[in-house]
């Protein structure tokens, strides 16, 4: 067995993993203990990753050659690199002579790694001449940069990991790290268990995992941000916890800041945020007079129309006090991507340029073009996300480039994306994976090597470069990014008659020594890296210019700013609510987030049916009071609508969120679920800075919709038959008011398939028998029973014989629970020979009314349910970390990942609390 290290290519966390792997196959995959993102810890994603590469997944969800669709309905047709290079290359200079360079866009993906970030740049400004270059990060990180630069005067998280460890108060504000940077969060639980009298003040609308562990939690309103640190800096003036000479030596425009937040009184904040004003008073005091103040945050200050106001405002507040340039001391923005800095670093979006460049600067244009070699870069400022989808949408972009992302699944306003898409005369989607919402627009698709199988480097949230390094070749004829960009750049030059503006790069190295040039003397500058040095000493911090010994692990620890004089500058904006506020018609406040086991859109963890154990099933979660007052119950479908769109789903009452708000996952997408998605509801509205959309906030109503008749599927798959499956029930999403399709975790790791659905009318006959023939429920061997007059039937398959006998796929069609209770049979696998004839019973019998469902996965590593954690509480005793701690000796539950760890103290919490009040 070989072993290689590499990186993780989830989260920004950046963790070092080794991957295992015997020839052309991964078989493995562990932390790396030297690496210093994770030292050998890893989450319950990167602990699945080589499930990811599974031998079933590399031949049923992977692309695997290029392929070209004749029309847009057609299927796509299999040809070669060369004949697809040079095709594409024809199509794109004719658009381009046709309509101009300013006709292509460019969508590209912070999963991508330095050196792809770098020839698809090149590929579009110096060759295309076109600035339409822009980036999935624009949806998590262009808030952070515009609100670094603003005020530092850099794109650069000045702190570290390290300081999680040193600071006296953490202030987490917009992100649940517990569940979205969890390696990160095992740090943070281990610091408060070797120092408990630090502070920790979590700022979230919803009581999250991470609010539930800090000794104070700010239930804010969702998008009163700016109102609360404006509130919190108008404390500290006026208590005199400002630091006056730190003010004075290394700052400006303290006195414009101090102007605007005397009418943002703490009573006046709070009034905003919805929150005691004596909770804002103490987060504000014991931020500014801790020995050292450390904030993380992420998404819910980004995405927003004030996503650039609400950065500012925050690192306002450690300028105000000093609480910068020091151990424990510093904003530090959380990447959500595992190379979004990356694609900072190299430019990779509409609004950079290579090395923190401008490209509304003409020197800065002029630098990149000498370094380079072309004459010179275009002038057009380039469009930004939302902004390039809209422009296809009127007939503007002509054609469009998407790489490595899933635009179908992630931006808001699907109904134009699904318009721009469709318009747009030539997509090409290069991608790993076959099957994403994106690929049924493609005109193209191509095959891209994925982890595991790339070279190349990426940057974490703490500034720090690791190598990724490949274990395996990619499958099939699937490329690295880089080496496709770079291949139809040659076509491109040859059919537009250019010079070799592009360049030729015969290895991933190459293009990074061009990318280390960009940084030279710059605040970035990355000069004294190299691979080799890379390979030799791990992962680095920038900066690292020429002749340095190692990396800054904090910035600013001199008082000297990334400024033209060296100061930082205050940067006062005023409070504004969200862009479209809940109101009369749309009365209730909707926030996105992520699931603890699940990433973005779900196109490679969605592969992995063991991560949807913790929470398997789409559904918005809504405070039991407001089930109350408005005459809900946990399970009805209820019809969503926004502005935007609309979307049905199961209702959840769920305490973690205020009354007024409710919740979604922003990973269900129409993979998964009838509709548009979760963004079929979100606004593109954007911060008018960062061009940033507001994803965290859409206005909502809902109305319960009487669908009585419900369809269950389900059957296991063997032989890795589970992606034909999928395929035949996505195709039957639409045909329901409500359906979801989603993957289940077996006994023996197989994968089996859960098909829900919702109807006003009995569905025809024609469509269950789709449905049958796609849960391979067709031919001899099925059990049937149909009770014409009242619309029900069901239909069996069993495998194994006498008292091995188990439900190998079942379909019901009927009233609400009907024949339920054989559900919970299939997915335990339980035996059948019990039950008898009593399986095709007209009503549930009541032999089996103990038949419950199984219980919520707690623990994913070892498959702990909630219900093993509660029975062994019972024998566990002492101290609440006592309990906790026997708990994990005898279920092994949080001694992998330490995913779970927040809710086994949960559970713990309860389990006191039940015993002292009986």
């Amino acid at each position: 067995m070989a072993e290689t290290r590499s990186t993780c290519p989830y989260c920004g966390v950046g963790c070092g993993v080794i991957i295992e792997s015997a020839g052309a196959q991964i078989t493995g995959v562990r932390g790396d203990p030297e690496h210093p993102a994770n030292y050998g810890r890893l989450c319950s994603k990167g602990s699945t990753l080589h499930l990811t590469a599974a031998p079933e997944v590399l031949r049923t969800r992977r692309l695997l050659q290029p392929q070209w669709r004749r029309e847009r309905a057609a299927a796509p047709e299999a040809l070669g690199w060369d004949e697809a290079n040079d095709r594409i290359a024809a199509r794109l200079a004719a658009i381009r002579a046709e309509h101009g360079p300013d006709a292509i866009g460019f969508y590209i993906s912070g999963q991508l790694l330095t050196e792809d970030y770098h020839a698809f740049n090149k590929l579009a400004r110096a060759v295309l001449g076109t600035n339409n270059i822009d980036s999935n990060s624009r949806l998590c990180m262009s808030s952070a940069v515009v609100g670094y630069q603003q005020t530092l005067g850099s794109d650069a998280p000045p702190a570290c990991y390290e300081d999680v460890e040193l600071a006296d108060c953490l202030l987490i504000a917009g992100a649940n790290p517990a569940w979205a940077h969890p390696i990160l969060f095992r740090r943070i639980e281990a610091a408060r268990a070797q120092r408990p009298e630090m502070k920790i003040v979590v700022v979230d609308p919803r009581r999250t995992e991470s609010a539930e562990f800090a000794d104070l939690h700010l239930q804010i309103q969702p998008g009163s941000d700016v109102a609360l640190f404006q509130g919190m800096l108008h404390a500290c003036i006026w208590e005199g916890w400002i630091d006056q000479g730190f003010i004075a030596a290394h700052t400006e425009g303290f006195d414009a800041l101090k102007a605007l937040v005397r009418s943002m009184s703490p009573a006046a904040a709070a009034r905003i945020c919805g929150i005691a004003e004596a909770d804002l008073l103490r987060a504000a005091e014991w931020f500014a007079r801790s020995p050292a103040s450390l904030s993380l945050y992420c998404m819910g200050l980004n995405q927003s129309s004030s996503g650039s106001a609400k950065n500012t405002a925050l690192i306002n507040l450690h300028l105000a006090t000093g609480q910068i340039g020091r151990p424990g001391a510093g904003p530090f923005s959380l990447t959500g991507q595992p190379n979004a800095m990356g694609g900072r670093e190299a430019g990779g979006m509409a609004t950079l340029l290579p090395g923190h460049r401008d490209p509304a600067n003409a020197q800065h244009r002029a630098e990149i073009a000498r370094l380079w070699g072309v004459d010179a870069l275009p002038e057009t400022p380039g469009k930004t996300a939302v902004e390039l989808f809209e422009a296809a949408a009127r007939g503007e972009i002509k054609a469009l480039w998407i790489a490595c992302t899933n635009p179908a699944q992630s931006l808001p306003e699907q109904a134009l994306v699904r318009r721009a898409l469709q318009r747009c005369e030539f997509v090409i989607l290069q991608e790993a994976f076959a099957d994403t919402a994106t690929a049924a627009y493609a005109d193209v698709l191509l095959p891209a090597a994925t982890w595991g199988e790339k070279e190349g480097t990426v940057t974490n949230s703490e500034r720090r470069i690791s190598r990724v390094r490949a274990a395996v070749p990619p499958p099939g004829q699937a490329r690295a990014d880089w080496r496709i960009a770079s291949d139809i750049a040659a076509a491109l030059e040859r059919e537009l008659g250019l010079p070799h503006r592009f360049g030729r790069f015969e290895r991933p190295e190459q293009l990074w020594l061009e990318h280390r040039e960009a940084t030279r003397g710059r605040d970035l500058d990355i000069s004294g890296l190299s691979y080799a040095l890379l390979d030799r000493a791990g992962p680095q911090q920038w900066p690292f210019p020429e002749g340095a010994l190692q990396g800054r692990a904090r910035l600013y620890e001199d008082g000297r700013f990334a400024t033209a004089n060296g100061r930082a500058r205050f940067t006062p904006k005023p409070y504004a609510p969200p862009l479209a506020p809940a109101d009369a018609n749309y009365p209730l406040a909707l926030s996105t987030g992520r699931l603890r086991d699940q990433w973005h859109g779900m196109s490679r963890s969605g592969v992995v049916p063991r991560l949807f154990g913790h929470e398997g099933v789409p559904g918005l979660s809504l405070h039991p009071q407001e089930l109350a007052r408005r005459g809900l119950a946990e399970g009805d479908l209820l019809q969503l609508r926004s502005a935007q769109g609309e979307l049905t789903l199961p209702l959840r009452a769920d305490a973690s969120v205020a009354p007024a708000q409710a919740w979604l996952p922003m990973h269900w997408g129409s993979e998964f679920v009838a509709g548009l998605g979760v963004n079929a509801l979100t606004q593109p509205g954007f911060c008018p800075e960062s061009k940033q959309p507001e994803l965290k906030y859409a206005a909502i109503s809902l109305q319960r919709l009487e669908l009585p008749w419900r369809i269950s599927g389900a059957a296991w798959c063997d032989g890795g038959e589970g992606a034909a499956m999928r395929a035949r029930l996505r195709a039957l999403l639409a045909e329901f008011a409500y359906a979801h399709c989603v993957p289940v975790a077996g006994p023996a790791q197989r994968e089996g398939w859960s098909f829900e659905a919702a109807c006003a009318e009995a569905p025809s006959a024609a469509l269950v028998a789709r449905l049958a023939e796609a849960l391979g429920l067709r031919g001899m061997g099925v059990l049937r029973y149909a009770d014409t007059r009242r619309g029900r039937s069901r239909l069996l398959r069993l495998s194994g014989e006498g008292a091995e006998a188990r439900l190998q796929a079942l379909l019901l069609v009927g009233e609400r629970g009907s024949a339920a209770w054989l559900l919970p049979l299939w997915r335990e696998a339980l035996p059948v020979a019990p039950h008898g004839s009593r399986l095709l019973a007209p009503e549930q019998p009541d032999a089996v009314l103990a038949t419950v469902p199984r219980s919520p996965q707690v623990c994913n590593c070892f498959d702990v349910s909630e219900a093993s954690i509660r029975s062994q509480l019972g024998h566990c005793s002492g101290t609440p970390s006592e309990r906790l701690a026997g708990l994990q000796a005898a279920l092994r539950c949080g001694t992998q990942c330490g995913s779970c760890l927040p809710a086994l103290r949960r559970l713990v919490a309860a389990q006191t609390e039940e015993v002292s009040s009986s």
